[in-house]
C-alpha cells in the first residue's frame, strides 16, 4: 500500500525579519497560523522553503514557505511539487491581493496571476495556472503611493487589530478545503470576513 498522496499549501512573502509584518508577507502569516494550529514547526529546509509536515485527519498536509523572495516563489514550489508528485487539485497557494478590499478572502479552483509577482513565477515553473489559490485582500495604496511601496509596508494599527481575526478565517478556510473540497470552502469562507454576520 503507497503513502497518501499529500495537500501542499505554500505561503507567498518575503524572508528576512524586516519583512515579517509586511502586507506582501500575509501568506506567510497565514501559514504561520496554519502550523501553530496544527502544532507543526516550519523548521525544516526543502528545495529552498521552510517546510512542515502535519496530518489533518486522514490527510497528509505539507506546509511551506519559499525562502527564495517573493518574485522566484516557483524556484522552490515547482521542485517541492514534483519531488513530492503533488496533483494539481492538492496544491493551494496563499497570498496579498491589492485588488480585494482588507479582510476578503477569495478561494479559486484555478485562475490568473492578477499581477501579482510570486504566482507569475509558480505558473511559469509548474507551466498551469490549474491549482487553487486563496488571496487575502489588502486593500489599494491611498492617494499615489506606488503599489510596490504600499505592499512592503506593514498593516497600519487599524488593520492590525483586525488581522488576528483575518488569520483565524484563513486557517479555517484552509482547513475546510484540505477536509471538505474547495466548493464548500469558497461557498462558506469567499467574502469579507471581518463584517460577516
Amino acid at each position: 500500500m503507497t503513502e497518501q498522496t499529500p495537500y501542499l499549501i505554500v505561503g507567498l512573502g518575503n524572508p528576512g525579519p524586516e519583512y515579517r509584518h509586511n502586507r506582501h508577507n500575509v501568506g506567510f502569516m497565514v501559514v504561520n497560523a496554519l502550523a501553530e494550529k496544527m502544532g507543526v514547526s516550519l523548521s525544516r529546509v526543502e528545495f529552498r522553503a521552510l517546510v512542515g509536515k502535519a496530518h489533518l485527519d486522514q490527510e497528509r498536509v505539507i506546509l511551506a514557505k519559499p525562502q527564495t523572495f517573493m518574485n522566484n516563489s516557483g524556484q522552490a514550489v515547482g521542485p517541492l511539487v514534483r519531488f513530492y508528485k503533488i496533483p494539481m487539485d492538492q496544491l493551494l497557494v496563499v497570498h496579498d491581493d491589492l485588488d480585494l478590499p482588507f479582510g476578503t478572502l477569495r478561494l479559486r479552483p484555478f485562475g490568473g496571476t492578477g499581477g501579482q509577482r510570486g504566482m507569475e513565477s509558480i505558473v511559469s515553473h509548474l507551466n498551469t495556472r490549474d491549482f487553487a489559490r486563496l488571496r487575502v485582500g489588502i486593500g489599494r495604496p491611498p492617494g499615489r503611493m506606488d503599489p510596490a511601496d504600499y505592499v512592503l509596508h506593514d498593516f497600519d494599527s487599524d488593520e492590525g487589530e483586525f488581522l488576528p481575526e483575518v488569520m483565524d478565517a484563513a486557517v479555517d478556510a484552509i482547513m475546510r478545503y484540505i477536509h471538505d473540497g474547495i466548493e464548500k470552502a469558497m461557498n462558506e469562507f469567499n467574502g469579507d470576513v471581518i463584517n460577516k454576520a
